[in-house]
């Protein structure tokens, strides 16, 4: 396998049933390498945690939903033929009394084995999950369950010493949701054995979990954030503390009215805002960072041998895209190979990324082929701003759309260009354009097959864009390939030349 791509990367399916204070959750991955794709997502709201801060014990109602939820997670995984399973269980089974007569019963009637995991190991599986999303990941990951908050350093690809704290919303006692007061001062008690691990994890705070995943969809609804999607959603210190204050004023019936807001989460959204605003200011961050990798990717990327987690994400999620898509999945890489003595020196638009980043699009390039032309612009544009990559960040995305939006509508702009505008200054948006442009005219010259596309070569100096062919290929630049030619040298300033050698 190829260590920066995981191209060649071998398909199997796991499924992790995630039993938590407030819901009974399944996920069914399909691993395809360091790809890492949730095909089947299903939950019941149990509320197993309900009350357990007042009884020590699982909420009966809660304990009968959980285990007709695990009976039929069980019939649909046979069903599915998914056979390698992980089972967890985290802070309400792992603080109630009566947590073993559970497990038991969800053995005899389910047949499900259920690891329950100490508050330490499910900090670590958190950290990893932020990792498995955002490898460069630098700070501290806080998981916000309905009971408990996991919070480990997570930085060079690791998990540091976590902590865990019986900080949820389900363990608030009732009696302080009447008083902000005095909810900012129980939270602030309990936050304080945190201080010491919170001084090791720099200026960035990775949240995960749904309540805050909640906050994240009230942030992006208020500014009219154009980009829906929550995973490297990031807030300022001030945007963050701003967000808390609103979900305090607003009522659930105004905040389940949102996009992405429950009526469940709508009611913990106050506290969860204010938990946030809190730990922001105990551990001094500057931004916080919402990760939809939590625990359950945790889980599955600490299964996976060190050579596979050590590909990187966005190239392996291209890869498994591109591979049933394309006619020629082979031709993306090629084509990214073809184009970087161009673009290398020029577009440094993502620092040391920028060759990454125009890798994944490069292998996008192909992924409209079996849609009707009129729409594979639009279509491919979709997928690179929406499929659930790993290790992208928002900026990242809208060149990668704008990029395949190019490669299939030449110069024309998108009709609605909010995303681009917003998240792509003047000058990245130009090279976008270019990098498309290029991959429109290496279609063209080749027909997309990539032993023909190497047979040429591109080349350019400060004056020149300059396509070098053998001189029997030289009537293989028809006067298609010819004008994206143009196009191509037109958008980088240079003349265009074809040379036979």
């Amino acid at each position: 396998m190829n260590v920066l791509s995981g191209e060649n990367a071998v398909e199997h399916d796991i499924a992790v049933i995630d039993i938590g204070s407030n819901s009974v959750r399944l996920v069914h991955f399909r691993m395809e390498g360091r790809a890492l794709w949730p095909v089947f997502n299903e939950k019941t709201s149990a509320g197993l945690g309900k009350g357990l801060g007042e009884t020590g014990k699982l909420n009966p109602e809660g304990v009968e939903a959980a285990l007709r939820a695990l009976r039929r997670f069980a019939i649909l995984l046979d069903a599915k033929g998914v056979s390698e399973r992980i089972v967890l269980a985290t802070a309400a089974v792992r603080d109630a009394s009566d947590g073993p007569k559970f497990i038991k019963r969800a053995r005899k009637e389910a047949g499900i084995e259920i690891a329950v995991l100490s508050g330490e190991t499910e900090a670590c599986l958190a950290g990893m999950g932020v990792i498995a999303g955002a490898p460069d990941a630098t700070g501290a990951a806080a998981d916000l369950g309905g009971s408990s908050l996991e919070i480990v350093p997570v930085s060079r690809g690791k998990p540091g010493e976590g902590i865990t704290l019986p900080v949820g919303p389900l363990a608030a006692p009732e009696s302080l949701m009447s008083s902000r007061k005095d909810a900012k001062d129980w939270i602030d008690k309990i936050l304080k054995p945190a201080t010491p691990v919170l001084k090791e994890c720099g200026d960035t705070l990775y949240a995960v979990g749904g309540s805050w995943r909640a906050l994240a969809h009230l942030a992006i609804a208020e500014a009219d954030y154009p980009l829906r999607v929550i995973h490297q959603f990031q807030l300022s210190r001030l945007a963050a503390k701003e967000i808390a204050d609103l979900a305090s004023r607003l009522s659930v019936v105004s905040l389940t009215g949102i996009p992405g807001i429950s009526a469940r989460r709508a009611a913990m959204l106050p506290y969860a805002g204010l938990l946030l605003k809190r730990l922001m200011k105990r551990g001094r961050f500057n931004r916080v960072v919402f990760s939809a990798f939590g625990v359950r990717e945790g889980a599955v990327f600490d299964r996976l041998p060190e050579g596979v987690r050590a590909v990187d994400p966005l190239l392996a999620g291209a890869e498994a895209v591109a591979r049933p898509a394309a006619p020629s999945p082979g031709f993306g890489r090629a084509m990214a190979v073809w184009l970087e003595p161009v673009f290398a020196q020029r577009d440094t638009m993502f620092a040391n990324r920028s060759p990454l980043v125009r890798a994944a699009a490069a292998r996008l390039c192909d992924v409209g082929a079996r849609h009707h032309p009129d729409h594979r612009a639009a279509l491919a544009r979709e997928l690179a701003l929406y499929a659930p990559f790993a290790g992208v960040s928002h900026a990242e995305r809208a060149y990668m759309g704008l990029v395949l939006h190019h490669r299939y509508d030449g110069k024309r702009p998108p009709a609605d260009e909010r995303i681009f505008q917003h998240l792509l200054d003047e000058e990245s948006r130009q090279w976008a354009m270019s990098y498309g442009l290029g991959l429109r005219f290496g279609s063209a010259l080749s027909g997309r097959a990539d032993a023909l596309l190497k047979r040429f070569s591109l080349s350019s100096d400060n004056k020149h864009l300059i396509l070098s062919a053998p001189e029997a290929d030289v009537d293989l630049v028809v006067e298609r390939a010819r004008y994206r030619f143009e196009q191509l040298a037109d958008s980088l300033g240079l003349e265009p030349v074809v040379k036979s050698v």
